[in-house]
């Protein structure tokens, strides 16, 4: 049983500033059903977002959907989204402190951030815009009013189309990489053979948790230094970058993807 798991946007999906390769999502499609493979859309999306992106770019459906940010686990099934109640109930056993609510009202004074829409936000993630130009101090005030309170975490990333920071609280239970974690181990497939891809700055933690690592070679920078710094201090970590002239792909968005799972023999030639 193979694993591919994959961040969406600018990930899977061509919708940064490279072009992407008009047959990629095509040929991923047909590699993953070809090769049996278990796919895994891990993505700050949530389930009306992710539908949106399946019907604009033609990306197939996933059989799990780990979404806003690893918060909610949603299954695929007979055309249909089936909620894990049990990961849902996980996530409340492993992190009983976690309270969106107190940490709002601890954060309301803070300037420089603006609470998202409301179909951004759900019971265990609590999301605000920043203003990219003082993320810094931002950061530095949050966790000093947070940090150790309420059994959580702080991802902090920048999306590069539109010029926004952003910041997701989540509790530590409820990450991309816990959500991927939780569906590995429903599919009795070991950590190590789950190949994850990403891009930004919110694939960091799966990125070093121990999975096989792609990043697509369109990856923001700032999150290829930190995986080179965490792969320096981890010499087991397996994170392949993507490098392009590859069977005619450009190694950008779906390319990366797909020339990351040759690397790791999820598809063979």
């Amino acid at each position: 049983m193979k694993i591919l798991a994959t961040d969406l946007d600018r990930t899977l999906l061509p919708n940064g500033s490279w072009e992407g390769d008009s047959e990629a999502i095509e040929r991923f499609n047909s590699l993953t059903e070809d090769h049996e493979t278990i796919v895994v859309y891990v993505t700050g999306r949530n389930l009306t977002l992710t539908e949106q992106a399946i019907q604009e770019y033609g990306v197939r459906h996933p059989h799990f959907l780990c979404g806003d940010v690893g918060s909610t686990i949603r299954k695929y099934e007979n055309g249909e989204w089936r909620f894990d109640e049990g990961w849902a109930q996980h996530v409340k056993q492993a992190s009983p402190r976690w309270n969106a609510d107190l940490i709002r009202e601890t954060i309301s004074d803070i300037p420089g951030i603006q609470l998202q829409e409301a179909e951004h936000l759900n019971q265990f993630k609590l999301s605000y815009y920043v203003d990219h130009t003082q993320k810094d101090d931002i950061l530095e005030r949050i966790d000093k009013m947070v940090s150790g309170r309420f059994d959580g975490v702080i991802v902090y990333s920048f999306d590069s189309q539109d010029g926004k920071g952003l910041i997701d609280f989540l509790p530590a239970s409820a990450t991309k990489q816990t959500a991927l974690e939780y569906v590995a181990a429903a599919c009795g497939v070991p950590r190590e053979e789950v190949v994850f891809c990403g891009d930004s700055g919110n694939d960091i933690f799966p990125l070093t948790a121990g999975f096989r690592g792609v990043l697509v070679r369109n990856a923001d920078d700032q999150l290829v230094e930190k995986v080179k710094e965490a792969m320096a201090k981890q010499p087991d970590l397996k994170v392949y970058f993507a490098k392009g002239d590859f069977q005619g792909l450009s190694g950008y968005y779906t390319s990366g993807v797909i020339e990351g799972a040759y690397h790791y023999g999820i598809f063979e030639s």
